[in-house]
């Protein structure tokens, strides 16, 4: 085993413990969740059609609710993505005139069109007005915050808890409390786009009116196919399920022909699976940061989500970083990744994604803009095993490349 790795391992005993006494909570919380929903194996049954009356669908979303804390939940297949939940979201919480208004920087870059797009049908084709908060020292700046929040009255308060592809710390529940208690809930609602966070602590954003994610990053359990999630009060719920089908029928319809068994053992899974990825990110924060690159987060600061940030300042090493991730998957592995124009990004991207679930990020991944100061950002790991074997392989390829 190379020393970085072993040292790695031994030095970060206490914190791998702290990880495993999170995933304990997390575990006993999903459990009892399932337990007093009485999940049984009729609520696996696929349905066609229209799916009415679909109990699978509509228990499903009961043991989101329970498990994350919220009044209400909507859980579909037909969610494709964390953005498209997001995007569900925003067009439920708001109506033309409103404001929307971003505390936590520039959000990821799959939101642009969908917030600011021309002539597409954006939130600004509909008259929904847009403003965001800088980042100060790569934090929310809270005073930044009053002022914007007093001088426009937004109508919802975005908070995206991941960094996207900034270098800056996630945010942990503390933090969007924090936030949430600057803003006058009364006449503006808090949206909180959770990826990557579910499970890494022992509580969720429920302080959120809604908080949204996908079922191929951590809630999923490396399990569920496709999907995401919407959790929040019934009010916030109401209002967003109209769009996900349409405002005369909601949640009433949306069959899936599928097996709905993926999604509720991928959420029984969530918990130690997800803490495998933190443990993954740790390894990998500690043994880049040993070798003098720049982390984040740091190894002893406290994680938000599951990814680890590495700023290699070289785009020949960023590369070679990511076709290492890939080498060392279990699904095509024989695939040479190459920066292309990924829609939805405005630079060039490189994506490491070796999984069974396509595009799956609680599997092992690595992606990056292609862009200076060249950072990759590393997440996922279905066994902490595989996270060790994948940083040995990373490792002696950039020592190659000395």
């Amino acid at each position: 085993m190379n020393n970085i790795v072993k040292t790695a391992l031994t030095a970060l005993g206490a914190r791998f413990a702290e990880i495993d006494k999170t995933s304990l909570v997390n575990q006993r919380k999903v459990l009892d969740a399932f337990i007093s929903n009485r999940i049984a194996l009729r609520h696996f049954a696929p349905t066609t059609g229209y799916g009415y009356d679909d109990v699978g669908r509509d228990t499903l979303c009961k043991l989101f609710a329970n498990v994350f804390g919220t009044e209400d939940a909507i859980v579909s297949p037909l969610i494709a993505s964390g953005t498209h939940a997001l995007t569900i979201a925003l067009f439920g919480m708001l109506r033309p005139g409103d404001r929307l208004l971003s505390v936590t920087g520039k959000p990821y870059d799959t939101l642009n069109d969908v917030i600011s797009g021309d002539g597409i049908g954006s939130l600004k084709d509909y008259g929904v007005t847009f403003g965001i908060v800088p980042l100060k020292d790569g934090k929310p700046d809270r005073t930044a915050i009053e002022t914007e929040i007093r001088r426009f009255k937004p109508t919802v308060v975005m908070i995206q808890r991941s960094r996207g592809y900034d270098m800056r710390p996630a945010l942990c529940v503390d933090d969007i409390e924090g936030i949430a208690s600057l803003v006058d809930r009364s006449v503006c609602k808090i949206l909180v786009d959770n990826c990557y966070g579910e499970f890494v602590e022992e509580r969720e954003p429920s302080v959120a009116d809604a908080f949204v994610g996908s079922l191929i990053k951590n809630p999923g359990g490396g399990l569920a196919p496709t999907g995401g999630y919407i959790c929040g009060t019934k009010q916030a719920i109401s209002a967003i399920e109209g769009r996900l089908t349409s405002p005369s029928i909601g949640r009433e319809v949306g069959s899936y022909a599928g097996d709905y068994r993926p999604f509720y053992q991928g959420l029984f899974m969530a918990p130690h699976v997800t803490a495998q990825s933190v443990k993954t990110a740790l390894l990998f924060s500690y043994a880049f940061n040993e070798l003098g690159y720049d982390t984040l987060p740091k190894p002893n600061d406290k994680f938000g989500d599951i990814i680890c940030s590495v700023k290699f300042g070289d785009r020949s090493k960023l590369i070679e970083f990511c076709r290492t991730v890939q080498s060392v998957s279990p699904i095509d592995s024989f695939a040479l990744p190459e920066p292309w124009d990924m829609p939805g990004y405005n630079d060039q991207v490189i994506m490491a994604a070796g999984a069974f679930v396509q595009g799956a990020s609680i599997e092992l991944s690595c992606d990056a803009p292609i862009r200076p100061p060249y950072i990759a950002y590393l997440q996922g790991g279905l066994t902490f095993e595989h996270g060790i074997i994948a940083l040995e392989k990373c490792l002696d390829a950039l020592a190659a490349l000395r």
